[in-house]
């Protein structure tokens, strides 16, 4: 799979190291994420897609739209 994680942490300016401190976790683990040498756990794709503004189907590479699709309302 090829993830667009590293793309849109560089287009941000952001270092591993900070990603890593808002994922909390160690930096060498976010760059083996990153390198595809660990699958990212889907919690964590949740928080980069949040962070980043984006969906995780554009961080995974299923759609190039970066805007994510608008969330839906649960009608109670």
């Amino acid at each position: 799979m090829n993830l667009r994680i590293k793309d849109v942490r560089e287009d941000k300016d952001l270092t591993q190291q900070e990603i890593a401190e808002y994922l909390q976790c160690d930096q060498s683990l976010y760059s083996k994420y990153e390198r595809g040498l660990r699958e990212v756990p889907l919690q964590i794709m949740y928080k980069l897609a949040e962070y980043y503004g984006t969906s995780i189907d554009y961080l995974v590479g299923l759609t190039d739209e970066k805007v994510p699709y608008p969330r839906k309302r649960l009608r109670l």
